[in-house]
């Protein structure tokens, strides 16, 4: 039962088994828990990222040793994490998701300095979701930066 859940976490309800851009179908699967997470206050929406992370990190690390694999590409619940933090802040408009998305998923394959830093140095599921954290972080000031700055 342990590993069943653990799969199918991981893989964010299977969108991480398609053969291919797996982090770009968990990306999708992140906009409709954004979707569940952007009718809370932002202090709860911030607790539900924190909480999330925890058990994505939680998540990673056992599907690493169930895969036996060092982050393999089936793992997308670090880009369903990584996604929430794009959008932390954000309202939830079309434009902003399509920003949003279009955001991580550069920054999530580019992996500019500290990113990759973080994939390759962190232990376990630390790694794994540390870096989409960045690459949140990123895509969330440049989604800011466009908002405020875009006429």
């Amino acid at each position: 039962m342990h590993d069943r859940f653990i799969r199918i976490a991981a893989t964010g309800l299977g969108s991480g088994l398609l053969p291919f851009a797996p982090g770009t179908a968990g990306t999708l699967v992140g906009i409709f828990v954004y979707l569940l997470f952007s009718c809370f206050p932002w202090p709860l929406y911030l607790l539900s990222i924190i909480a999330f992370t925890f058990l994505a990190v939680y998540v990673s690390q056992e599907a690493e040793r169930i895969y036996n694999e060092k982050d393999p590409g089936r793992i997308v619940i670090d880009e369903i994490v990584g996604f929430q933090v794009t959008m932390f802040l954000i309202a939830p408009t079309v434009w902003h998701i399509f920003w949003g998305f279009l955001f991580f998923r550069v920054f999530d394959i580019i992996k500019p300095f500290p990113i990759r830093l973080c994939e390759r140095t962190l232990p376990g599921g630390y790694g794994v979701v540390g870096d989409d954290i960045v690459a949140g972080i990123y895509a969330n000031i440049m989604l800011l930066l466009l908002i405020r700055f875009a006429v």
